[in-house]
């Protein structure tokens, strides 16, 4: 199993037709590197280019399922479990500063009250200063996800700097996106399906 391969297709996974530059986000990988492991994966059938974007390709698919089970067989699933425990406590206040940021008093939030907003925001600032530590952790016993501590870091900047749109703004990376990207990291790790999770009150 090449890991840099499996990081590279895991990441065309989650995130669907991907440049070469959200890949080596996504892996903090160096940009010229991934394009060349890009193209090779490319020619071995396994991603299929579309002008500067790539996918993945039912061969991709199935070997990246294979890479994801061996990597799975090497993971020590006690601690797993436990750092996965912690991450839901955490989840758990994220959905609700999600549903804070896009709901308020029964309705749709129109943002017109910037006060609330910023509360909300603040929690999210909050939030990611007891959640960063947790992340370290995570991307110590899988350094698989090493990318992932600076990707939230950058988004939380961002938040914090005044663009609300690194919160939850789907297709960049913005802290909802990487939230629900580790969280599927961790469901497959550990052998879970999203509709376990759903079935058990854990899907974000």
């Amino acid at each position: 199993m090449d890991v840099k391969q499996l990081a590279a297709l895991q990441a065309v996974r989650l995130k669907g037709r991907v440049t070469p530059e959200d890949v080596a986000a996504a892996t903090a990988t160096d940009p010229a590197a991934t394009r060349t492991a890009l193209e090779e994966l490319t020619a071995a059938g396994l991603l299929r280019a579309a002008g500067e974007r790539v996918r993945l390709t039912p061969e991709g698919k199935a070997q990246l399922g294979s890479w994801l089970d061996e990597e799975r067989r090497g993971v020590d699933r006690a601690a797993l479990t436990a750092l996965y425990d912690e991450f839901e406590a955490h989840n758990t206040a994220f959905k609700q500063l999600a549903t804070a940021w896009q709901q308020r008093d029964g309705g749709m939030n129109d943002h017109a009250d910037a006060a609330y907003d910023q509360r909300v925001l603040d929690g999210l600032a909050e939030l990611h200063g007891r959640f960063a530590p947790l992340a370290e952790r995570i991307a110590a016993a899988v350094p698989r996800l090493v990318a992932y501590p600076d990707r939230f870091r950058a988004a939380a900047d961002k938040v914090a700097a005044g663009d609300a749109t690194w919160f939850l703004r789907p297709i960049i990376d913005s802290y909802h996106t990487i939230w629900f990207e580790l969280h599927e990291e961790l469901i497959g790790l550990l052998g879970r399906t999203r509709q376990d999770e759903a079935l058990a009150g854990r899907a974000e």
